[in-house]
């Protein structure tokens, strides 16, 4: 793709309305072009309609018609969660039409270097951190993309003189072509979304595209200590700055003295940076991080690296790594009731993020999980399940295959929640038996390790269900 004014009086269509496809269709509209939005909901429920056709751009509700695609479409913006497999898109691909999501759109329109963050966890805490950093480092970030503020409203309003800081996911990188951040960086890999990727080979490959097209004056940030990321170093040509928790490294940011693989310490250690003349710099001690967990310890590694490589001097981070107090839904600590305290961690929607949101404490947890079903066993929860959790309460779709790991992990206390007529109440229910199995001193902990689909609209509205549901017991 080329920049959005190419496609002057060329027919473009815009699939999927939503923040993203709004702000694109306007932007592509504004650059003079022929721009028609399609949303397969029916046209009550497509409340951003009436604003587009005000503009003069045609908005069709209610399914694809057959005609939607056709040789004189010269591109299709596809909303990043509808899958490839919709008629629409392959009708697309078939007549060679370019398919590109909203992150391809606002590249060529932004005129502000960009930091691209991508990840299977991590990316939201990661990029508010960035954010924070880039602000006390007197620098002027624009934080946008996946983690709110739709990228082509702020690449459309960005100048010279700004940094974007934009959290992307898989579903977004897979649809771009040019896109070439300025700073990139990829927090982990785990296995996730492969309903949508349909294997890890397409959802690794569709991280990787953060790498594609930079070149030896860009710089990648790199985790050091996940596999998946070390083997995509040789296609990588932008400098490269790792990040590690379990290796000191000859160059970057590390963990002092490093922490060894699956055995808990507490041992005193400091975030470090270790330039390219081989000096170390001290930037906190890991105890005055303000979030708990050791995976934020690995956000923060990653946060200060990626501000290092923007600009920022590491003796300005202390302040952002000791004041910031974590992002709603992610680890979010709501209340302590009858000595026993209540976290939100809505966000974990695959079985490695509530791992790590389970290792994150040391007290005995109430646990209540489950979701939408994309077909994973759960076995990598065996383990940790066996270590930390004293009862568990699940509700969704996988509420019987989580209930079968928590038996082979030898728990006594399984609850499992039927649906109520409405799914609000289904876990609220979850929220009043997990507080009658917890006693003062535990921890009640929600962190699904599935998507929330299945019951309810989005992660966020899951969190602050349980959140009302706390404050209400």
């Amino acid at each position: 793709m080329n920049h959005p004014e190419n496609y002057k009086g060329k027919n473009v269509v815009v699939l999927g309305l939503a923040k993203s496809g709004v702000q694109v269709a306007k932007v592509l509209h504004q650059a003079g072009a022929l721009v028609t939005v399609n949303d397969q909901k029916e046209r009550e429920q497509c409340p951003e309609a009436s604003e587009l056709e005000a503009l003069g751009i045609s908005v069709l509700c209610g399914g694809h018609p057959d005609d939607l695609i056709h040789e004189e479409v010269a591109l299709l913006v596809k909303n990043p969660g509808i899958p490839y497999k919709v008629a629409p898109i392959q009708q697309a691909l078939e007549l060679g039409i370019e398919v590109v999501t909203e992150v391809e759109v606002a590249y060529h329109l932004c005129k502000a270097p960009i930091i691209g963050i991508t990840g299977s966890n991590g990316k939201t805490t990661t990029t508010t951190w960035v954010g924070m950093m880039l602000d006390a480092a007197g620098l002027s970030p624009i934080v946008a993309g996946n983690i709110g503020t739709p990228l082509s409203e702020a690449a459309t309003a960005a100048t010279e003189k700004d940094i974007m800081v934009v959290e992307l996911s898989s579903f977004q990188l897979k649809g771009t072509t040019d896109f070439k951040p300025a700073i990139s960086c990829l927090l982990n890999v785990s296995e996730t979304h492969l309903d949508y990727h349909g294997g890890m080979e397409d959802y690794v490959a569709s991280k990787a595209k953060l790498f594609r097209n930079q070149t030896e004056e860009d710089k990648a940030v790199l985790n050091w200590d996940d596999p998946v990321c070390r083997q995509l170093i040789p296609y990588i040509k932008a400098e490269l700055i790792p990040f590690s928790m379990t290796e000191t490294l000859q160059t970057g940011v590390y963990a002092d003295p490093p922490y060894v693989v699956n055995v808990e310490d507490d041992i005193n250690r400091t975030v470090v940076y270790r330039d390219k003349e081989g000096k170390v710099h001290p930037i906190i001690t890991v105890d005055q991080i303000a979030i708990p967990g050791r995976f934020n310890v690995d956000n923060a590694l990653a946060s200060c690296a990626i501000a290092i490589a923007a600009g920022a001097s590491p003796d300005v981070l202390h302040g952002r790594l000791s004041a910031f107090r974590g992002v709603e839904h992610r680890l979010e600590y709501v209340l302590t009731r009858n000595e026993t305290a209540y976290y939100n961690n809505s966000k974990a929607t695959n079985a490695k993020a509530t791992t790590m949101a389970l290792t994150s404490f040391k007290k005995p947890i109430v646990l209540i999980a489950g979701g939408l079903d994309r077909g994973s066993d759960y076995m990598d929860l065996l383990s940790v399940f066996s270590e930390r959790v004293k009862a568990v309460v699940l509700l969704g779709q996988t509420k019987d295959k989580l209930a079968e790991v928590a038996k082979l992990a030898g728990l006594k206390e399984i609850e499992v929640v039927d649906n109520e007529v409405d799914a609000a109440d289904t876990l609220r229910k979850a929220v009043s038996i997990a507080a009658s199995l917890a006693v003062p001193g535990d921890v009640v902990l929600l962190s699904p390790a599935c998507a929330s689909w299945d019951m309810y609209s989005s992660f966020e509205e899951r969190g602050r269900i349980f959140k009302e549901a706390v404050h209400n017991l």
